[in-house]
């Protein structure tokens, strides 16, 4: 009796029911196709996982460094750990696990070479060495016993080196998810290791968690200081505009009275023209009057605008303005104040030359000498202060210079707020004056001002 041909159509039978193959070999392969399936699973998962999250930038770490040394380091500890690891690995596979050369140096290869993409693409080089790893198991199930299983030495030190650079780039989302798969990969190639090797899936649980952790909270916190540091700057730029736009509103107050003062002399001298002017026409009188209504619009509005530039809790200034003529009285307060204070004059036909400066100006330099001597007080108590008023051709000199502290005491303020410098600064620039102000060798400081005679109709602004 003949036994029928196979048909064409008929499948063979997988290797591994063959009955004729010993049962070792059959459980070996089984081993390896189940391996591959779950490499495969995971490379899918991974491939997700590197999709999207949100750490993709090819930006390479430290690429803002100001130094090229450091723009280089992260490069450097790639490749020496790459040059270390790939030979070991090799090694190891061949003489200790029984791998063939060339197979364990391609997985030595596989398993090291993505720590050089790590240094700008960390995501991308975890799944490419995840991968080689997980498939990198499958030649170990011949090796001897007693061996670390699933993960050799090398593959936990290259997959730590990894975890850094993850840490520092990826989210905490993506980070987690890393992990799990760790987790998840450790476990399944762990139940086919042999019982009497070395287990180092749990040690790859423990170190890649604590790494992904402690460095993920270092960028978390560098992030953060990061963050304060913008906001700090962000604030201080905001709170110089606020001191500069303050102060030029406390300006703009105190001007009022100069240029109310201007207003109302030009409306008294319409009003009286009729009386103090005998035989105008009735359309000279009607401009005149015209003048009058028009110069005391302006003053409401003017009223209406000081309103406006008030603070709700501001008190109205009912006080004449200062100016040069009560710097005396400002110094003998200084000096009650506890801050020797000497008052020069170095032109003798200053005082009667002065009568002619713009009201503007006056009032200026009086409050930069103000500003100047409170200063004094505040950060330098008991230094010695000179104030000098000159006349240089058609610019009025200002100079105030304190000394050092007399005793090493604390100042009365530590940190000022910077109004005062500001506040000078805008008075000068309304009056189309320079400035200069800075410490001098000594410990003392120096304020230097160049105040115009006559205001320019276009001050700088």
């Amino acid at each position: 009796m003949s036994t029928a041909p196979h048909s064409p159509d008929q499948s063979p039978r997988p290797p591994d029911d063959d009955p004729d193959r010993p049962g070792p070999e059959r459980a070996t392969d089984s081993l390896r196709r189940r391996l591959r399936a779950v490499g495969g699973r995971l490379a899918s998962a991974g491939a997700r996982i590197a999709s999207a999250a949100d750490g993709a930038a090819a930006e390479p770490f430290l690429s803002r460094a100001p130094q090229r040394w450091v723009r280089l380091l992260p490069y450097v500890l790639a490749l020496g750990f790459v040059a270390v690891l790939i030979p070991v690995t090799a090694q190891v596979l061949t003489n200790d696990y029984g791998v063939g050369g060339g197979l364990a140096g391609a997985i030595a290869v596989a398993q090291t070479a993505p720590l050089l993409l790590a240094v700008s693409r960390p995501l991308s080089a975890w799944y490419i060495m995840f991968v080689a790893d997980v498939l990198g198991t499958i030649p170990l199930l011949r090796g001897d016993a007693h061996h670390p299983s699933p993960w050799t030495p090398m593959v936990v030190v290259g997959y730590l080196a990894l975890c850094v650079a993850l840490a520092l780039r990826q989210s905490r989302r993506a980070l987690i998810g890393i992990w799990v798969i760790t987790v998840a990969a450790s476990i399944t190639v762990g139940l086919f290791r042999d019982s009497t090797s070395q287990d180092t899936g749990v040690l790859l649980i423990v170190l890649s968690g604590g790494v992904l952790l402690l460095g993920a909270l270092m960028r978390e916190r560098g992030e953060t200081q990061r963050r304060l540091v913008e906001q700090e700057t962000i604030s201080e730029a905001e709170r110089t505009r606020r001191t500069l736009l303050e102060e030029r509103a406390r300006i703009a107050r105190e001007l009022h009275d100069v240029v109310a003062h201007h207003m109302s002399v030009i409306t008294v001298q319409a009003d009286s023209a009729p009386y103090r002017l005998p035989g105008l026409s009735k359309d000279v009188r009607k401009e005149f009057a015209s003048i009058a209504a028009g110069a005391r619009d302006s003053l409401t509005e003017m009223r209406r605008l000081l309103a406006v530039l008030r603070s709700e809790d501001a008190q109205g200034d009912l006080t004449p303005q200062p100016g040069l003529a009560h710097l005396r009285q400002l110094v003998e307060a200084t000096i009650r104040g506890g801050v020797p204070t000497e008052l020069s004059y170095p032109e003798l036909t200053l005082v009667r030359e002065l009568a002619d400066v713009s009201p503007a100006v006056d009032l200026s330099a009086y409050r930069i000498v103000q500003e100047a001597l409170a200063n004094v007080v505040r950060h330098a108590p008991g230094a010695r202060a000179q104030i000098s008023i000159g006349l240089d051709a058609d610019a009025l000199l200002v100079l105030v210079v304190n000394g050092p502290a007399r005793e090493p005491t604390a100042p009365l303020e530590s940190s000022g707020t910077g109004h005062g410098l500001v506040g000078m600064s805008e008075r000068v620039r309304l009056v189309g004056g320079t400035l200069d102000v800075g410490p001098l060798p000594d410990g003392g400081f120096r304020v230097a001002a160049r105040l115009p005679l006559t205001v320019p109709d276009s001050p700088t602004v």
